[in-house]
């Protein structure tokens, strides 16, 4: 069973691939809708992702050396309040030097992870600091190759962090009221993924896929439960998926030859239940569930993609579709909402039949890699350079 990982107001989003951290939106939605723009803005750089919390849409971005969390009204793209400090990252590989990580909501706070690895908490009502560390001096945070990226997960009061610090920071807890340093274990690498929380056996369950593999550590202790290595052989790779949870088990995924694996966790364990790179390669991109049914992204982003189902309990492709070439997946009630990086959106029922589109709709101009937020009958996204939303109900 996924947590309630934050207090939600009427179909928040309030963080990474919404409530529950698994893309999936329950709130109003119809197919049949015009999906007509109500609003769009200049937003600076940056890959992460817009949040959606208690009147408040959150943008985490990047002008003027400067990265910025910036609170909007939801309906009309006003700026409500700004909250900036300095930035000095450079990007190695000619990408954004925008942040990210995606901004957390958790009560009245704001949780906001930059590229350089600034770690702050910010007042949701007001944008006022409350505290901040640099995780490259508190725990020895590395560039690695496209800066730092885990979007914070607040369960329990805690503030959990896949940052891949030095000297057994690997990963981290820290008070969410004060930033105080909890507890801190291994020597992981980062990578790109965040993590997850989910209640297993009656134990809250803290899943991290660092570069290593899944790490699944007890959040109140940070006593790791068991590892399990599942990265690629060469150097150049990044795990970037975050992992899925269905009951007991969880499905890992990722791309440069590594493949998927579907795990069946017990108290202090885990069980292989089937694994392959000819299932569902994820790159960076989460595949959503539904119904016994996995929807994502297969292979490498760069080379194109193909979209796929795959059934959950054997990681059998059940349909696959070219010409897509990279995205990201959302499910909204029943229907597959599938940006693509050229700005398309295309509408599908979730349904292991067949993928049979019922819109295609071009939305933006420049390329879009951050993942959506749906909330209030509205989706919400940025391109390159433009912060859109549009009807969805």
């Amino acid at each position: 069973m996924l947590l309630g990982l934050v207090r939600l107001g009427a179909q928040d989003w309030p963080q990474l691939l919404g409530p529950t951290r698994d893309g999936v939106y329950t709130g109003a939605f119809s197919p049949s809708s015009d999906f007509g723009k109500v609003w769009s803005r200049p937003v600076g750089e940056g890959f992460s992702a817009p949040v959606v919390s208690a009147g408040r849409l959150l943008v985490f971005h990047r002008q003027d050396g400067k990265e910025i969390l910036e609170s909007m009204d939801p309906a009309t793209g006003k700026t409500q309040w700004k909250f900036a400090y300095p930035t000095a990252y450079r990007d190695d590989f000619g990408f954004s030097e925008g942040p990210r990580a995606t901004p957390t909501v958790d009560k009245d706070r704001v949780f906001i992870y930059g590229a350089e690895g600034m770690l702050h908490a910010v007042n949701l009502q007001t944008g006022a600091k409350l505290w901040s560390l640099d995780g490259r001096k508190e725990f020895g945070v590395r560039k690695e190759f496209f800066g730092t990226a885990c979007s914070p997960l607040v369960t329990g009061g805690r503030l959990l962090m896949n940052i891949g610090g030095a000297n057994g920071a690997g990963i981290v807890a820290l008070d969410a009221l004060t930033g105080k340093t909890l507890w801190k274990a291994l020597n992981d690498e980062a990578g790109y993924s965040s993590p997850m929380a989910a209640s297993i056996g009656g134990q809250t369950h803290a899943l991290f896929f660092t570069r290593q593999g899944l790490v699944d550590a007890d959040p109140a202790s940070g006593r790791i439960r068991f590892q399990y290595p599942w990265r690629a052989r060469q150097a150049a790779s990044v795990n970037a998926a975050i992992p899925l949870v269905v009951g007991n088990q969880v499905f890992l995924s990722a791309s440069y030859n590594t493949g998927a694996v579907l795990l069946e966790i017990q108290a202090d364990s885990a069980k292989p239940l089937w694994s392959g790179d000819e299932s569902l390669s994820n790159h960076y991109a989460t595949s959503v569930y539904k119904d016994g049914y996995l929807y994502g992204f297969h292979g490498r982003q760069e080379h194109g993609q193909e979209l796929r189902c795959v059934e959950w309990r054997s990681g059998k492709e059940i349909w696959s579709v070219n010409g897509l070439v990279a995205g990201s997946v959302t499910l909204a009630r029943d229907h597959l909402l599938v940006m693509r990086e050229n700005g398309e959106m295309v509408i599908a029922p979730a349904t292991p039949k067949q993928f049979r589109p019922s819109k295609k709709l071009k939305l933006a101009g420049s390329t879009v890699r951050a993942y959506p937020a749906l909330s209030g009958g509205r989706m919400y996204f940025r391109s390159d350079d433009t912060l859109t939303a549009i009807r969805i109900e």
